[in-house]
């Protein structure tokens, strides 16, 4: 079953940062630079989150990462002022 991830993160450190961003390029697409919309797996997700706690530092109090995951109603009601426009990327279910 595939879900919708938001993933945002705030690190400090640029080396680490970038990781981070390269990382999530392989899951997903930016929205901001460390703004991420992920169609993903239960399985994926559960990697993509391993992968990203390791690279991590929780002794850096600033250091965070977080996943917002939305129904599928929530990411109907998304809404974009801009010009990059919202795309599903491919079809979700959630039961």
């Amino acid at each position: 079953m595939m879900q919708f991830i938001l993933v945002t993160y705030d690190i400090e450190n640029d080396r680490r940062r970038t990781k981070i961003h390269k990382v999530l390029e392989g899951y997903g697409s930016a929205v901001q630079y460390s703004v991420f919309e992920c169609f993903v797996s239960e399985e994926d997700f559960a990697r993509l989150r391993m992968r990203l706690q390791k690279l991590l530092d929780r002794k850096h109090p600033l250091d965070s990462i977080r996943y917002y995951q939305l129904c599928r109603d929530c990411v109907g009601r998304v809404e974009v002022d801009g010009n990059r426009d919202f795309e599903i990327q491919s079809p979700f279910i959630i039961s």
